[in-house]
């Protein structure tokens, strides 16, 4: 059966939840609720279980209100062979209640490995499923390193969200170096992200190759926006790194579903500010953002 590409399954689920959230699960260590700490000090197997039962907490807590989970997969290796079946486990359990995984990897090497990484988490597995429906990587060593993510976004659906405007403090070392034509060397990529996509728009206008670009980065956010008209936009930063929905209120102008807002400690760990269960805290946090997107996104 023909897999729906990526950003059509995308703006199903944005249309039908009225929203563009995507919680991030970041499984830190030292920050699990009380009850599962004390199991993380156990070893890795212990750790890789506690971390698994708080995702997938928060998976249901949160799942009302979201499109979309993001597991940052470093968390998960930090904790070897353990973690990565945590891992598989957490993001199969996001799928088995109806939400799409971006897996937060960060991936991107000359052909063969990323065809590598490909094969590990955007192809079908044995039951026929994929790992994750769409996956982050770097454009930094060109078209070569990029084809196998593209191949895998026409061959099986899949998405892909290209780094272009990060929001980390030390992204303006390399990605806002000018070029000799005067561009930042961010919007060179973004170009390049655009030309990439063209082939893989889907039904809905939009393409399956996205962009990750900082919410911290208002100027940012709109200038991709007028780059990548067809591209869809993971922006991180809102919450725990100050960007609010209103900053990012220009990313939706190609339509409801062509960005989505990702944030992780501030509703992961919602809990730390307040006196509610872990689980509650993190559903009202994300209820409260899902809604302050939407209305920001004007749609």
């Amino acid at each position: 059966m023909e897999t729906q590409p990526f950003p059509d399954r995308l703006a199903e689920a944005v249309g039908r939840k009225r929203s563009q959230l995507v919680v991030g699960l970041d499984p830190r260590l030292d920050v699990l609720p009380m009850e599962l700490r004390g199991e993380a000090v156990l070893g890795r197997a212990a750790a890789a279980s506690a971390v698994a039962r708080f995702c997938k907490g928060i998976v249901d807590a949160v799942g009302p209100y979201v499109v979309a989970v993001k597991p940052q997969a470093a968390f998960f290796e930090a904790l070897g062979s353990d973690g990565m079946h945590a891992l598989e486990e957490v993001c199969a359990y996001a799928r088995s209640i109806g939400l799409l995984v971006i897996l937060d990897a960060k991936r991107g090497d000359v052909g063969s490995t990323s065809r590598a990484y490909v094969a590990a988490y955007l192809e079908p597995n044995e039951e026929g499923i994929p790992v994750a429906d769409a996956i982050t990587a770097s454009p930094y060593l060109g078209l070569d390193a990029v084809e196998p993510f593209l191949a895998a976004c026409r061959r099986h659906g899949s998405g892909v969200f290209f780094l272009v405007r990060t929001s980390n403090a030390g992204a303006a070392d390399v990605q806002d170096a000018m070029l000799s034509d005067g561009r930042p060397l961010w919007q060179h990529l973004a170009t390049l992200v655009h030309e990439w996509g063209q082939p893989l728009v889907g039904e809905g206008g939009l393409s399956s190759v996205g962009a990750v670009v900082g919410a911290t980065l208002p100027r940012a956010v709109s200038e991709a926006r007028r780059l990548m008209p067809q591209t869809p936009l993971l922006l991180p930063g809102v919450g725990a790194q100050g960007a609010t929905p209103a900053d990012v209120a220009r990313a939706f102008t190609s339509g409801p579903a062509s960005a989505v807002v990702t944030a992780s400690r501030s509703v992961i760990f919602a809990f730390r500010d307040t006196e509610e269960d872990w689980r509650v805290a993190a559903a009202g946090a994300a209820e409260r953002l899902s809604t302050q997107v939407w209305a920001a996104s004007g749609w």
